[in-house]
């Protein structure tokens, strides 16, 4: 069975500029360890994409922070993940999940077996998005998330995130696992 890895939005808007967080910076290590994990052809990345009418649209309106400009330092994926992810298929999107993304999934899985480990920020807008995205397209294949490798807007939204998509039969799965052998206790981050 082919895995593949999908991650999600590791731009340095995200990590540490206009939307960063502490528990956005606190994954980065842990994002590094899990991609040197895959080949670079089983790695798809997303990158948030915006133009400089970002404030006029929907989201811009909703959420009123420029972010993930194209062309910007902010929109970049964070110079250290990039390195790692070179030769992956990357995925411009202008909204919260790629539809392209999820067509070319659904067309690997129709021609092999798949599993597929979702990580990224933020977990509870596109993490989640790009998720269902994914379950609705190849509703028979395994899809986790990796709790530890991924970040909310809050601690609180993550949470929250993570069991919408448990409901949905995402399952967890963890960096812990490969480094220790066990699960994390709850609330684990980065070392």
């Amino acid at each position: 069975m082919r895995k593949i890895l999908i991650v999600v939005d590791m731009q340095n808007d995200f990590i540490d500029g206009a939307l960063g967080t502490p528990e956005a910076l606190a994954i980065v290590e842990n994002v590094k360890y899990k991609i040197r994990e895959y080949r670079p052809d089983d790695i798809f990345v997303t990158m948030d994409t915006h133009g400089p009418g970002y404030l006029s649209t929907q989201e811009g309106r909703n959420l009123p922070v420029e972010h993930c400009i194209k062309g910007t330092e902010g929109w970049k994926i964070r110079e250290d993940i990039a390195e790692l992810i070179e030769g992956a298929h990357v995925y411009e999107k202008p909204s919260f999940g790629s539809m392209k993304l999820a067509e070319d999934i659904a067309e690997i899985a129709a021609a092999e077996e798949i599993g597929i480990e979702i990580i990224g920020l933020c977990t509870d807008i596109c993490v989640v998005s790009n998720a269902l995205l994914l379950k609705a397209a190849v509703p028979e294949v395994t899809i986790s998330v990796d709790p530890g490798c991924c970040a909310g807007v809050t601690p609180e939204s993550h949470e929250a995130a993570l069991k919408t998509m448990e409901m949905c039969q995402i399952k967890k799965s963890f960096v812990w696992d490969r480094k220790y052998g066990s699960e994390p206790a709850a609330g684990y981050c980065a070392e």
